[in-house]
């Protein structure tokens, strides 16, 4: 549910590699994007025209499946941030997240027996939801610590707001399932205070520290093992099997099938060539080609494949045939009539007519 934010449309993402891979992470799920758009409205403006604004469209059918590039959401949170001057934005993002798009990980938090046990989220969420965030326990003595690795393309003093979001959000389900024998004690952040800096203690609820050696959430150890009236051990032991299912299926997607839906869902990639696309999935270009090889297909048939299906939905959906050229990568109107022509045996203004009557040029 997007708080009555409707987004449809084609997906123009990215498909990001494993927060596991040699690569630097340059996508992130659109699952986070519903919880911005509650953000959103609960600030008071709509998300749509934010997101229109830097080129992206969702279908909410294929949400799950879908990714957004790390620019993009940086671009989509400046603008949030630009529209919420009495609200900073990040704050609200990170109370209002939730897992709706993958309710086997709500479930399997809230069926937890205890907070340690909960804490294994923390592993999936690089896979599934956000490959920036690198979470870990650390436990010394009487007191524990969730410390947050980010890496250097997000790490600045300056915009702070990947932690603030990740925080907010570790400290709402903390207290949900535990209430107030969560035992939190207090929030360090390695970013400088910012001009904002008198919000955060209130916000929080807790001490914050700036300029530390890293960003952590500190709490009572003890507290880890604590019973949580929550716990339903059947429940949970099934949703855990249900998202280690749906990890593993991530990485047993043919590579084909990997690069359809990346071309698909980021279509300036289709005009700029294989190492443009083998970067986009942290392969090397002769990898990508030897890979499609093995599974009898090339890069070039797997764009045709995409440039066609996009040119026919364009086409029924009463686009000109410039726009529709430029959008599908191709140098001018002359190389897309030809390539359209090639595969379907009609011109794109004689298939356009007779899929929904005469439309512009």
């Amino acid at each position: 549910m997007l708080a009555g934010n409707d987004l449809r449309g084609p997906v123009r993402m990215s498909e990001a590699p494993s927060h596991r891979s040699a690569g630097p992470a340059r996508s992130v799920s659109a699952v986070v994007l519903p919880s911005w758009a509650k953000a959103a409205a609960r600030c008071g403006f709509d998300l749509e025209p934010v997101l229109r604004a830097e080129g992206i469209e969702l279908d909410l059918m294929q949400l799950e499946h879908a990714r957004i590039s790390l620019r993009q959401l940086d671009r989509v949170l400046e603008r949030c941030i630009e529209r919420t001057p009495d609200t900073h934005f990040p704050f609200v993002v990170g109370e209002t997240f939730a897992f709706e798009y993958l309710p086997d990980m709500e479930t399997f938090l809230t069926t937890s027996s205890t907070l340690r046990d909960a804490a294994r989220v923390l592993e999936w969420i690089p896979e599934l939801v956000n490959p920036l965030i690198d979470a870990r326990m650390v436990e010394t003595g009487a007191s524990a610590r969730i410390v947050l690795d980010l890496p250097p393309s997000v790490r600045s003093g300056e915009k702070p707001y990947h932690a603030e979001m990740f925080f907010a959000s570790i400290i709402k389900f903390v207290r949900a399932l535990a209430g107030q024998r969560a035992g939190l004690q207090r929030l360090d952040f390695t970013h400088s205070a910012p001009a904002y800096a008198d919000r955060y203690t209130p916000f929080y609820g807790l001490p914050v520290a700036f300029g530390q050696r890293e960003n952590a959430l500190h709490c009572d150890r003890d507290s880890l093992d604590r019973k949580l009236d929550s716990d339903a051990p059947g429940l949970h032991q099934q949703a855990a099997a249900l998202v280690e299912q749906r990890i593993a299926r991530l990485h047993s997607r043919p590579l084909a099938e990997r690069v359809e839906s990346l071309l698909g869902r980021n279509l300036s990639l289709l005009g700029q060539g294989i190492e443009d696309a083998a970067k986009a999935l942290n392969l090397g270009t002769r990898t990508l080609q030897r890979q499609l090889a093995d599974e009898g297909t090339t890069f070039a048939l797997i764009v045709d494949r995409v440039r066609y299906a996009q040119a026919r939905r364009m086409l029924a959906d009463g686009h000109r045939i410039d726009r529709i050229s430029d959008s599908l990568g191709f140098s001018d109107r002359r190389s897309f009539t030809r390539a359209f022509k090639r595969w379907s045996g009609r011109t794109p203004k004689a298939y356009r007519d007779g899929v929904a009557g005469p439309g512009p040029a």
